[in-house]
Formats: structure tokens, sequence, C-alpha cells
């Protein structure tokens, strides 16, 4: 079903720029963005020290690249270069004889996200909607303790599975100036079908997938003007 649903959105788009009536000028536009992300892993069996869900969840940075392209009304196609800082966190309570421990991961990625980018409204004010899939590739991994950690518990081994991919979806909306670009906004939320770690019968765990939401801010410029 996962790989089933990944499929149907790369193919839906080509398909959403082709079914649109076309622009007289095509639009063209590279930029950058950036901004907050909160992070989180869904682990299967769970673990008690990740809840409750804000117990589980890491803050870091993201940001990347943009290109936009678009011939059709309504509808363009966005493929981005993005690095994100995703992982999890635990925190086990503190009792009279031990004190409270924080454990947090965080895994470094880059990431492709190749999105339909749908949008509505006037040529200076613009909502929009981005959907489609993404993959990505963790690059390092880094680990913070308040204390050393049971090294028999599953979840901080190694990661087995550094390849990643899964869907995103965002809404937004943005300002076009007439010289200085386009000003925008954007909430996304990124689900990964992919495992970090191994999710066989005989293994461990049977899900552990990123879920991220982040809230970025983006300045593209158009690099092909309107005649």
């Amino acid at each position: 079903m996962k790989k089933r649903l990944f499929i149907l959105l790369v193919l839906a788009i080509p398909l959403c720029t082709s079914a649109q009536l076309r622009l007289r000028h095509p639009e063209m536009y590279v930029g950058v963005h950036g901004g907050l992300l909160a992070s989180t892993v869904s682990f299967n069996p769970s673990i008690k020290t990740m809840e409750p869900f804000i117990n589980g969840c890491i803050l870091g940075g993201n940001g990347g690249f943009v290109f936009r392209y678009s011939e059709q009304r309504n509808c363009a196609v966005q493929v981005e270069l993005n690095y994100m800082q995703r992982g999890w966190r635990e925190v086990s309570d503190a009792t009279e004889t031990t004190e409270k421990i924080t454990y947090s991961r965080t895994l470094h990625y880059l990431e492709i996200p190749f999105l339909m980018h749908i949008y509505f409204g006037s040529p200076a004010w613009r909502g929009f909607v981005n959907v489609g899939p993404q993959i990505g590739y963790c690059i390092s991994d880094q680990v913070s303790s308040s204390r050393s950690r049971d090294a028999s518990e599953r979840q901080h081994f190694s990661i087995d599975n550094p390849f990643d991919w899964g869907i995103a979806g965002g809404l937004g909306f943005y300002y076009r100036s007439k010289n200085a670009g386009v000003y925008q906004f954007e909430a996304r939320f990124n689900y990964s079908f992919g495992t970090i770690y191994a999710s066989k019968t005989s293994d461990y765990f049977r899900r552990s997938n990123h879920m991220n939401l982040s809230f970025n801010l983006a300045w593209l410029w158009e690099i092909k003007k309107k005649k």
C-alpha cells in the first residue's frame, strides 16, 4: 500500500501539469528556504520514555534550495534539495534514587522532495498546497544524553537503513512583488514510509518511521521574466 501511494504521487505530478490551462508565459523560480522543524520517530513496540508525545519530540533546523516551474495555470512542479535535522527524544521520570534522564538522537538528512505545487489567488497574493513523494539519506548521527544509558535498548543501536522515502504535504501562502521576488510561508508535514531499523518478522521493531512538522520561510526569484 505504501509503495503504491508513493508511485501514484510520482505519476500524478506530470498528469497535474498537463491537465491544466496553459499560461501565456511559463513561470520559473529558484530560491532558498529554511525554518524550524519538530521531529519524532514512531516506534512499534512503543517506547515508554517517549510518552507523552511531547517527550518524544526534538526541535531542529531545516533549509535548502527550491526550483519551481509552471506552464499551466494553478499547477506547477517543485523540486527541492534540503538539509533536515530529524530524530527523537526520551525522558525518564526522576525518582528518589535516580535523577531524570534525557536522551536525544539527531539524524542529519539530505532530502529531495518532488512536489505538485497547486496555487490559487491573485497574481500578487497566492495560497498554495504542496504534495508529493520524497527521498532522503542520513549523512550523520548525533547522540546526546544526560548520563550513560543501557546499551541493550534497541533504539540506541546504530540505524540499519540510512535511505529514507515517504510523502510530504504542505499549506502556505506567498506574496509576489514586482522587483524583489517571492516571499513565502509554509507549514509542512513529512511522513516516512522507510524505517530506520530493520522491520522483518524476526526483527525487534515492526515500525520505526520518521514524522516531521516544519515551518519555513522562503525567498524565490523569477529567472525568466514575463514579456
